[in-house]
């Protein structure tokens, strides 16, 4: 379960540094929460228990790696 909570906060940060600074907010759907577990999982497992900037940054490095779901979820949300 904390895995998913930790996707689902990981894919509400805002792209701007002004937003990020001021608050984290936390969501996304469970649809989204599931496509990206998968690749959290599989790709950012060291680090899971680090920010949700570290693993959103992990998740964008391997981009290249994730499922086609995980990848227009972080489109979605401006990633």
């Amino acid at each position: 379960m904390r895995k998913t909570f930790f996707v689902a906060a990981l894919l509400s940060l805002s792209v701007t540094a002004g937003a990020m600074a001021q608050q984290q907010q936390h969501g996304g759907t469970p649809e989204e929460q599931k496509a990206c577990a998968h690749d959290v999982q599989k790709y950012c497992r060291t680090v899971m228990n680090d920010s949700d900037l570290v693993v959103l940054s992990c998740l964008q490095q391997n981009r290249e790696k994730l499922t086609k779901s995980c990848d227009k979820v972080l489109k979605d949300h401006g990633q």
